[in-house]
């Protein structure tokens, strides 16, 4: 990227000043900002990052190469924000600082680079499905293993790689109804772009159980990526393109909630409202829209679960992906949830909600960030002897099982809902 000397933000997704200016530099923020704690630079934090937006916005300070990398080094976990006093908003001024570079032409390699791959791949699903195809035989032919056999760098490359799921999930229409008397909700599921390929089992787990607690359970045709990624990488006209198709697509089906089992996921799409609240033709309808979506383990915890839970015994973890805890406030349903299975121990991590350092695309531009994150957070995990991770989040899965393969820990990576559809299919079993 070229060095800039262009002072202040000027277009419409520009961070206002009252935003910027609500931190009162108070530094609670600091120790919850994953890499503060790991660089422990100023820079680095969100009240140093506030600082140059800051600066920028009146117009002390140029946007350059430097400035843009201390913006492109953050995360985006919104932990800062969770724990902030003053209440900024910090994801939403990151992500319009971000949309203003982008749409500048100031922005690095990485950024251009992810909203290439996201425009190209996932906003295209027609073009996703032959990829992920033949990624799926890459794998099961065995080049995958040979490949993460060899020494050195494409060692640890080929461990990164997440596994294809040898049955996509892609059906649509009507997939599940109760099988005794009026549902008790109507719900409409959120396929998602990677989620169908690569963990389509948690899909079909998600359907299982909403339909044993007596839920219909739909998956609109029509539907797209969710464009929390667009967001994070500044393409908020990509993020709107996709966020008004899924609005005609689910709000055209007769339901009563939206289902989510990808917690990024669930944040933008509960974030619909404020993204197009400009737009008079999609303003009502996204508020609309919004209001009805709800994370599954958030929905099930708002329901009497049904009779049926067997017995897993076994020892689980609980990692907090970041868009949910932070930027929905869903921690204590997944945790009920797990603590509701018979023979189930939940051990606590000493930072579960710290972030694992997937966040996206990040761990593919930041990696040496990335993996000094997921070294802290394994070590987290195997303080607390448990043989199974839980979480509820397609990003987290994948660094988390990419985490025990590179430090040699066993166990497994699970989704929450996939612990529940396996005690109920033990409760089955057991009758």
């Amino acid at each position: 990227m070229k060095e800039e000397t262009a002072l202040g933000f000027s277009g419409p997704e520009s961070p206002t000043l009252p935003d910027l200016l609500r931190c009162v530099h108070c530094g609670l923020c600091l120790n919850h900002c994953p890499t503060y704690t790991e660089l422990g630079l100023e820079t680095e934090s969100p009240r140093g990052r506030l600082y140059l937006m800051r600066g920028v916005s009146q117009g002390r300070v140029p946007i350059t190469a430097n400035l843009v990398s201390h913006l492109d080094l953050c995360l985006q976990c919104r932990n800062c924000e969770a724990v902030c006093p003053s209440g900024v908003r910090y994801g939403h001024i990151m992500e319009g600082a971000r949309a203003e570079i982008m749409r500048d032409g100031r922005a690095p390699v990485a950024w251009r680079a992810s909203r290439l791959v996201l425009r190209n791949f996932f906003s295209q699903p027609r073009r996703l499905r032959p990829f992920m195809t033949v990624l799926g035989l890459y794998q099961r032919s065995g080049l995958s293993a040979l490949a993460q056999a060899l020494p050195g760098p494409l060692q640890s490359l080929a461990q990164m790689v997440p596994l294809v799921s040898p049955r996509p999930y892609d059906v649509r229409g009507l997939v599940a109804a109760p099988l005794d008397g009026a549902p008790s909700l109507r719900v409409a599921l959120l396929a998602g772009c990677v989620m169908p390929y690569l963990f389509a089992n948690v899909h079909r787990a998600t359907v299982r159980v909403l339909a044993r607690q007596g839920c219909r359970v739909t998956v609109p045709e029509g539907q797209v990526c969710c464009g929390a990624l667009h967001l994070h990488a500044g393409d908020r006209q990509e993020a709107r393109r996709l966020a008004r198709r899924n609005i005609d697509a689910f709000l055209a089906e007769d339901v009563d909630a939206v289902v989510i089992d990808a917690g990024g996921c669930g944040a933008a799409l509960k974030e619909y409202g404020e993204l197009l609240k400009d737009d008079r033709r999609y303003a009502e309808k996204a508020r609309r829209f919004s209001s009805m979506v709800r994370e599954v383990t958030e929905l099930l915890a708002e329901l009497p679960l049904a009779d049926g839970l067997g017995s897993l015994p076994m020892t689980v973890t609980y990692q907090d992906p970041c868009h949910m805890a932070h930027a929905q406030g869903i921690k204590a349903q997944p945790r009920a949830l797990l603590r509701a299975i018979p023979g189930l121990e939940l051990r606590e991590m000493a930072q579960p909600d710290l972030c694992c350092g997937s966040a996206g695309l990040y761990s593919v531009f930041h990696p040496n960030m990335a993996r000094r994150l997921l070294r802290r957070k394994m070590c987290d995990v195997a303080s607390t002897g448990a043989s199974v991770i839980a979480t509820a989040n397609p990003g987290c899965h994948l660094q988390l099982e990419a985490g025990l393969r590179l430090h040699g820990l066993p166990g497994r990576v699970v989704h929450v809902i996939e612990l529940l559809d396996e005690a109920y299919r033990n409760g089955r079993r057991a009758v």
